[in-house]
């Protein structure tokens, strides 16, 4: 299984982004498939995760602003509204289906 993040880029602060995670297979096959960030000098933290039933959960940091879903093919998004300074980080789609599966990361940079 491969995981492909893409959607990063320079924002600026109060803007949105959307990420996408494209899996070569079938994003339903997974148990959950999560968001993790990491920012520069800090350890790798859970963002917001949807479990293969559709419930969500996510990080106190980003509840109301970041919402996670499902495509109907191979893909899991992050969408992520009204940034901040603080959500700039390399952000990593991560699907688990006994194994945990890593994507290789996507730079998000919200600065004016």
């Amino acid at each position: 299984v491969q995981l492909a993040e893409s959607g990063g880029g320079l924002v600026q602060p109060g803007g949105s982004l959307r990420l996408s995670c494209t899996a070569t297979e079938s994003i339903f096959s997974f148990t959950y498939v999560a968001w993790f960030r990491q920012a520069p000098g800090k350890q790798r933290e859970f963002v917001a995760r949807i479990a293969g039933g559709g419930t969500t959960d996510c990080a106190d940091s980003v509840k109301g602003r970041f919402n996670i879903s499902r495509g109907r093919g191979n893909t899991a998004y992050l969408q992520m509204n009204n940034l901040e300074a603080e959500d700039t980080a390399v952000y990593y789609c991560n699907a688990h289906r006994g194994v945990a599966y890593w994507g290789q990361g996507t730079q998000v940079t919200v600065s004016s």
